[in-house]
């Protein structure tokens, strides 16, 4: 199975990120988080990016805050697809990241996720390498079914207790 990277711009973002590494263990994805800045390191992340196929990722979750250009930095040296999540890290709420990391300039894709959306950039990821892998999309199916169950548990609970 392809890996996942995880590259966030610093470890300020970690708490934030945390939640993408949970959700692709529990899915049994292998993956390789990093600290590497668009600004402060640029060497480095397109030497990771321009090498990232060859060592066996097949997508790559970047994480950053304020200025945010590393998603778009790594788009800009692969061709693997690259998934932004913006971070909260400003006194703008995480709206200057979101906006530095969507739009993207016609030819370079970044798909992005929610300000600190994790988890979902996580499952985007997944939903990325099941397109190649029969038991990964059946773990995410089963996942569906089981938030689909809960919130119609929820749902009866609830009725229950209004009667």
């Amino acid at each position: 199975m392809k890996r996942v990277a995880i590259i966030m711009g610093s470890d300020s973002d970690l708490p934030i990120v945390r939640a993408a590494a949970e959700k692709l263990k529990g899915l049994d994805i292998p993956y390789e988080v990093r600290i590497m800045s668009a600004h402060r390191t640029p060497a480095d992340v397109a030497e990771f990016a321009d090498t990232a196929y060859d060592k066996d990722f097949g997508v790559i979750i970047a994480a950053a805050g304020k200025a945010a250009h590393l998603a778009g930095f790594l788009a800009a040296h692969t061709t693997l697809p690259v998934i932004g999540i913006p971070i909260k890290s400003s006194t703008l709420d995480g709206l200057d990241a979101l906006l530095a990391t969507v739009q993207m300039p016609s030819g370079i894709p970044v798909a992005t996720v929610a300000i600190d959306g994790a988890a979902n950039a996580a499952l985007l990821a997944a939903e990325i390498l099941a397109v190649g892998d029969p038991a990964l999309r059946e773990k995410l199916t089963d996942m569906r079914k089981e938030m689909a169950d809960t919130v119609r548990r929820k749902d009866k609970e609830l009725q229950t207790q209004l009667v």
